[in-house]
C-alpha cells in the first residue's frame, strides 16, 4: 500500500500513488478476494451477501447518507464504505480484511 495520507475536514485518508500517471495507477489498482471461493468482490450486493453470512448487519444509525455501514452484534466494530462502489479503494478493503481475518485478501488487479 503506497501513497500519501491527506488530512482534510477532520478526516484522514490515503491518496494512492499521487504522482503516477493514470495508466500506471490503473495497473496498480487493488481488488479484494473472498478467500473461500476465490472470487473478486465486484459489487456491493456481492459484498453485502458475504458480510451478512459472516454475521454483519446493515447499520443505519450513523446519519451519513454517503456511507454504507455494517456492524456485528458480537463486537464494537463498524465497517463504513462509500455508497459509490467506484470509490471502494484499498483503504476500505483493508478495513474489511482486518475485521474479517481469513476470509478476505487484497491484491493487485493484474
Amino acid at each position: 500500500m503506497s501513497g500519501v495520507w491527506v488530512f482534510k475536514n477532520g478526516v484522514i485518508r490515503l491518496v494512492e500513488n499521487p504522482n503516477q500517471s493514470g495508466s500506471d495507477t490503473n495497473s496498480r489498482r487493488k481488488v479484494m478476494v473472498y478467500l473461500p471461493t476465490g472470487k473478486v468482490i465486484s459489487s456491493y450486493s456481492t459484498l453485502e451477501q458475504i458480510l451478512r453470512s459472516l454475521g454483519w448487519e446493515r447499520y443505519f444509525g450513523g446519519g451519513d447518507t454517503d456511507l454504507l455501514q455494517f456492524h456485528k452484534r458480537s463486537s464494537i466494530d463498524l465497517i463504513s464504505l462509500p455508497k459509490d462502489f467506484t470509490k471502494f479503494s484499498s483503504v476500505y478493503m483493508y478495513d474489511i480484511v482486518v475485521k474479517n481475518p481469513n476470509y478476505f485478501h487484497v491484491r493487485d488487479s493484474n
